[in-house]
């Protein structure tokens, strides 16, 4: 980059610095949306004030937000209820807490919900996996199928999705960033785990009675399936070389020994970010209502902005931004309505949010 330019640029920010700090009213607003498309109503709003939300999951005509302090909110025929389905004790820490949220594919019978969360015990951090039973969005049952999963500050995973052949797919972190359990086959940090809806262990599992299917992984942030079946993972790097990964089964991606590409002993990223973006959530959209069939849609939290991707195999064609200026955005999906749904992210500590922050946002258009 042109010294000149990299010198403006700390410049601006130095005054931006100043202007935040000066002013009487607090930080600027987030400037509003803009999307691609023009014309009226191409969002709705329907939550505010969330609190460091993490991840949505849908099941019928209701809407499953965890929140990183603890809370899984209930958004019911597009209304936030006042209160949560449950309130759990969980690690108050920078990039951790309550994660990953996912239903049962047969929710409408079996209620069933799963959570990902950080906790502390004996002065060190973990994570595991409650299998909640729903009833009046309230807690009836919850029960652990997976624990000690290895905890950080930092990097956590916390993914989960159901995949097509109705296995409970988790992603998770590989901890510190000079940790080598990623590596390690008999550690659950830094892996793709895939289990049963009751937390045991499939037999065709790629490794002998271990819920590993792949490993080496740093610190995923999304999940999701293509109309092929085939599996992707966002993975947010130490601070650049975020990556874009097709995962295949038993294989291994390197971390922390490799970055995005470079060893042919590891599986290279089909995209590599630097400088990062922090990539969130992802989802294949295969609805009727948007023009961007089968295309990834991906949320972003630096850049913050909605992506879309069009991915063939190890092919990536960036098409364009689909969405700005609701800041940072975590987590997006597709509501079985065939319209997309987000959570933006400005109050987990790294923006400025304003009044209503968090959102949780529908895209109509």
């Amino acid at each position: 980059m042109d010294k000149r330019i990299r010198i403006a640029g700390i410049i601006a920010a130095i005054i931006a610095s100043i202007v935040i700090l000066t002013s009487p009213s607090g930080p600027p607003p987030i400037p509003p949306p803009n999307l691609q498309e023009s014309g009226n109503e191409t969002i709705q709003i329907l939550a505010t004030n969330l609190e460091k939300p993490w991840a949505l999951a849908f099941a019928d005509d209701k809407i499953f937000i965890t929140e990183r302090t603890g809370k899984i909110r209930v958004i019911e025929s597009d209304v936030m209820l006042e209160e949560p389905l449950a309130t759990l004790r969980t690690a108050n820490i920078f990039d951790g807490g309550l994660l990953g949220i996912v239903t049962h594919p047969n929710f409408t019978n079996n209620h069933f919900l799963y959570v990902y969360y950080t906790y502390e015990e004996n002065g060190t951090l973990l994570n595991k996996i409650l299998k909640i039973t729903e009833s009046d969005n309230k807690l009836k049952d919850a029960i652990t199928i997976l624990d000690k999963i290895p905890g950080s500050r930092f990097s956590n995973g916390g993914v989960m999705k159901f995949g097509p052949d109705n296995k409970l797919y988790v992603a998770t972190g590989a901890g510190s960033d000079s940790s080598h359990d990623a590596q390690d086959l008999n550690s659950l940090a830094g892996k793709i785990l895939r289990l049963n809806d009751d937390g045991s262990t499939p037999l065709d599992n790629p490794f002998s009675n271990s819920p590993v299917y792949s490993y080496g992984h740093s610190n995923p942030g999304g999940m999701a399936w293509d109309k092929s079946g085939s599996l992707y993972v966002t993975e947010t790097g130490p601070s650049k070389n975020d990556e874009i990964n097709l995962i295949i089964k038993g294989k291994n991606y390197g971390w922390p020994k490799q970055q995005c590409s470079g060893d042919g002993d590891f599986v290279n990223a089909i995209i590599c970010y630097d400088p990062e973006i922090e990539p969130g959530g992802i989802v294949f959209y295969s609805g009727d209502k948007l023009e961007f069939k089968n295309d990834m849609i991906m949320a972003s939290m630096k850049p913050e902005k909605l992506d879309r991707l069009k991915i063939t195999g190890e092919k990536v064609e960036y098409q364009k931004s689909i969405l700005s200026g609701l800041g940072r955005i975590r987590d997006v999906n597709e509501g079985p309505d065939g319209y997309l749904y987000l959570i933006t992210s400005n109050t987990d500590g790294k923006a400025f949010p304003d009044s209503s922050d968090d959102k949780l946002v529908r895209i109509l258009r």
